[in-house]
């Protein structure tokens, strides 16, 4: 089992920054590939960013390249997204997750989320 849990969620203008973190807890975090997905109001959730084990491999959905980070701290258990230059399509709940590291896909384990509110 892995327990995860987001933070650093809230209300920005366009144009503003944000800095989501993850910590989990449990079954060895390091060996998990993880991400950051989200889901705006009436449509289907969305992967966002994504990071290999290691570090060494990230990956980002278009619409947020550029703009975001993900980063992790296998010493501290820790997910980190940084997002920069937010705009009002960026609102939603942002969700930690493990990932599978082949395809990037959810492989199981999941936070409750943080809204993001991006104000224009």
């Amino acid at each position: 089992q892995v327990q995860l849990e987001e933070s650093g969620g809230g209300l920005v203008q366009a144009g503003g920054s944000l800095r989501l973190s993850c910590t989990a807890s449990g079954r060895t975090f390091e060996k998990y590939a993880m991400g950051w997905l989200r889901q705006a109001p009436g449509k289907e959730r969305e992967f966002v960013a994504g990071i290999r084990w290691s570090g060494s491999s990230t990956m980002y959905a278009d619409s947020v390249k550029g703009r975001f980070t993900i980063s992790r701290d296998n010493t501290e258990n820790a997910l980190y997204l940084q997002m920069n230059s937010l705009k009002p399509e960026d609102t939603g709940v942002y969700f930690c997750a493990t990932l599978f590291a082949g395809n990037w896909s959810p492989s199981g384990y999941w936070g409750q989320g943080t809204q993001v509110t991006v104000s224009s």
